[in-house]
């Protein structure tokens, strides 16, 4: 009498997970984790009427072609989630989203050109997420962001060209990536992942299989190994006459920053066409493709920071500058021509060669003065009366 009692009280314990639809098989495992095998069946839709208490689901090796957003709705305590080798060409939005508990996804073999990354926010607990073997052109370089216990990823046989500086940030239990054999286009803007391979101490599986495909001229080498001397953080140095020298490779772009009392300007490029004319809705300020700043007319209003900003595919550098209005006719005079800090009290002169200290020198400051209206242009075509810009207190920045 005792076993049945024992036989009775089992079932009736296990009677809610036992659920199962007729294509799949479902059993409890010894951790009490209810798994519903449904592999190798020819299935073409995930299979209704399974248990909500199924942790383990396997759908691998079937005909699944997409997954909508009600797809997974059933079984909201899943753990552990195998869908490789399917013919999945969509997911839909939201498909993964309400699977709070999920740990293990595989999506491997599959066709997936996108993935719904939004759905990721929502599954911190995902330890091993398997993208393998799709078709996947890109990934979002904030698609990973709170997958704090992510420990495996696998995103290797795609068709990734490149990867946004900073993707694998925020990850702090990778152990494991795997990117090999994808098409990556080593130009600058993927050297980060060079540096970041060097420092992490995450296993880039099959580093040596992780190629270029391109440019050729270094198609076949490894990923982890392009030359350094090809990408070059970008320097920038503001001199006299608000003129911003940059150097870098690639050849940085130069950006402007002005910051006056009134009003806040973003120059991104040259507001001065090659011809020399200014371009349309740009005239206050004449950005120059040499790295040039000129103002027409400079005025009180005028008065403020000015920034260069030089950016390439390796990173940015900026300098600053403050330009203010002299309050005399002719204030070149009062400004010594040598030596930056002459006439200052515990001023030096610098040789070349000699460094400054940064503790004696005063804040970069250009003095402007106006030009009487006959001033002309070189050219002699058009007349400015440009600000004259002067460098009182001037400091070399790297």
């Amino acid at each position: 009498m005792r076993p049945l009692l024992g036989a009775l009280a089992l079932v009736t314990l296990l009677s809610p997970g036992l659920a199962c639809p007729t294509p799949c098989s479902c059993s409890t495992k010894k951790n009490g984790r209810l798994l519903a095998e449904c592999a190798y069946r020819e299935l073409r839709d995930v299979p209704r009427g399974l248990s909500p208490n199924v942790t383990i689901l396997t759908l691998s090796a079937n005909r699944l072609g997409r997954l909508g957003r009600a797809s997974l709705a059933e079984v909201p305590e899943l753990q552990s989630l195998w869908l490789g080798y399917n013919h999945i060409s969509s997911v839909e939005p939201g498909a993964f989203a309400a699977l709070p508990h999920l740990k293990n996804l595989d999506l491997s073999h599959n066709r997936l050109a996108d993935f719904p990354w939004q759905d990721l926010r929502n599954l911190s607990a995902l330890q091993i997420l398997k993208l393998s073997n799709n078709r996947l052109a890109s990934v979002p370089r904030e698609a990973l962001a709170g997958l704090r216990e992510l420990r495996s990823l696998w995103l290797n046989d795609n068709e990734l060209a490149t990867l946004a500086r900073g993707t694998f940030e925020g990850l702090p239990a990778l152990a494991q990536l795997q990117l090999f054999h994808n098409p990556f286009n080593c130009s600058c803007k993927l050297f980060w992942l060079k540096e970041w391979a060097h420092d992490t101490s995450v296993v880039l599986s099959r580093a040596g299989s992780t190629l270029c495909a391109a440019p050729a001229r270094l198609r076949g080498r490894p990923v982890t190994d392009i030359p350094g001397a090809l990408c070059v953080p970008p320097s920038a140095q503001l001199t006299y006459l608000l003129h911003c020298s940059v150097a870098g490779s690639p050849p940085p772009e130069i950006r402007w920053q002005i910051r006056t009392a009134k009003r806040r300007v973003d120059i991104h490029g040259p507001t001065v066409a090659r011809d020399g004319g200014a371009k349309a809705g740009r005239q206050r300020f004449l950005a120059f493709k040499n790295g040039t700043m000129a103002i027409p007319d400079f005025g009180k209003e005028d008065e403020g920071t000015y920034t260069c900003v030089a950016v390439n595919d390796v990173g940015t550098r900026d300098v600053s500058i403050n330009v203010a209005l002299a309050g005399s006719a002719n204030p070149a005079e009062e400004l010594p021509r040598d030596d930056p800090q002459a006439g200052h009290p515990g001023g030096h002169s610098c040789a070349k060669g000699d460094e400054l200290d940064p503790s004696g020198m005063g804040e970069k400051l250009v003095i402007v003065y106006r030009v009487s209206g006959q001033a002309r242009s070189g050219a002699g075509s058009r007349e400015f009366r440009l600000g004259i810009l002067l460098l009182a207190l001037g400091l070399l920045l790297w």
